[in-house]
């Protein structure tokens, strides 16, 4: 599974708002986008739960009662090697995976949209802007996330900052390559005639354009910062003990994988559902924004 996506959207791209009925049924006719927009409610519904789904505290330890089987009175999932109770950690490490990806996805969209725009609209701002963003491509994202990380010290919101530090790249690139060819359309070139000013031209005309393209970016970014969450608090960088988290739940069953093997598979499984659920919804939505891909299937 690739954790970075910056393909640009496609030159018939849809802006947000438009064509709203016709990206509706496209996606009503998608088995795969809407089995991933079912499932992607789910994850973000047991997410806001999580406090009424829970039978215990995730943090709650329960000595008399460690590697209890899934089934077991009292415990769904079984507990840990502490008791701790299973089902009730997954679903607050649900939560705490998702708080990562929508603060990366933020940070992320609220710097790399109008570094993008900028390099995107002024040639001179371009050569800047871009050949900064060469260098930094050139480092995997999660080595990014990382070093980041290891400066500012572990917690959820370093983790969070980090991890949409990192993909600011891919969206000024994404932004800059739609900003390029929104700028040669036609009601740009006219708002240019009528002596409009730049920064109106992008805002009005040029940054809505672009609404679709930062929405389909969000998707990629979310299931890539779960597993960067996953793999920072994997390796003691991410959300500390004892607040839950997936990545955590998996380092603390590697010791126990035999005896336990639930306490392994569940987290994994979490993982999978969350990344799942927006690269099929991600898909599909691209899909239906895109009026030339919607047409071939008809």
């Amino acid at each position: 599974m690739a954790v970075t996506d910056i393909r640009p959207a496609a030159p018939g791209a849809t802006s947000l708002g438009s064509d709203r009925g016709r990206i509706w049924k496209s996606l009503r006719r998608n088995p795969l986008g809407l089995a991933g927009g079912i499932l992607l409610a789910l994850v973000v519904l047991v997410a806001l739960l999580a406090p009424l789904l829970a039978p215990y505290d995730p943090a709650q330890v329960h000595f008399a009662t460690p590697f209890q089987k899934p089934g077991t009175v009292g415990f769904l999932l079984g507990t840990d090697d502490l008791g701790r109770d299973i089902f009730s950690r997954l679903v607050f490490g649900i939560r705490s995976s998702l708080e990562v990806g929508v603060l990366a996805v933020l940070l992320s969209v609220l710097i790399g949209t109008p570094l993008g725009l900028l390099a995107g609209y002024w040639k001179w701002l371009d050569a800047i802007i871009s050949r900064l963003n060469d260098v930094t491509l050139a480092f995997p994202f999660l080595i990014i996330a990382v070093g980041l990380v290891a400066i500012s010290g572990p917690s959820l919101g370093n983790a969070a900052v980090a991890i949409g530090i990192a993909h600011i790249p891919a969206m000024i690139r994404i932004i800059r390559g739609e900003t390029l060819r929104i700028k040669e359309s036609d009601f740009v070139i006219g708002a240019r005639t009528m002596d409009a000013s730049g920064g109106r031209i992008i805002f009005q005309h040029i940054l809505p354009n672009t609404a679709s393209s930062l929405i389909v970016q969000a998707t990629v970014i979310m299931p890539a910062a779960v597993i960067g969450e996953a793999v920072l608090s994997f390796l003691g960088l991410g959300i500390q003990p004892p607040a839950p988290s997936l990545g955590i739940m998996l380092s603390d069953a590697q010791q126990y994988l035999f005896r336990s093997p639930t306490a392994a598979i569940v987290p994994g499984l979490g993982i999978a559902a969350i990344c799942l659920a927006f690269n099929l919804f991600g898909d599909a939505l691209r899909d239906a924004m895109d009026p030339a891909a919607t047409s071939r299937k008809k």
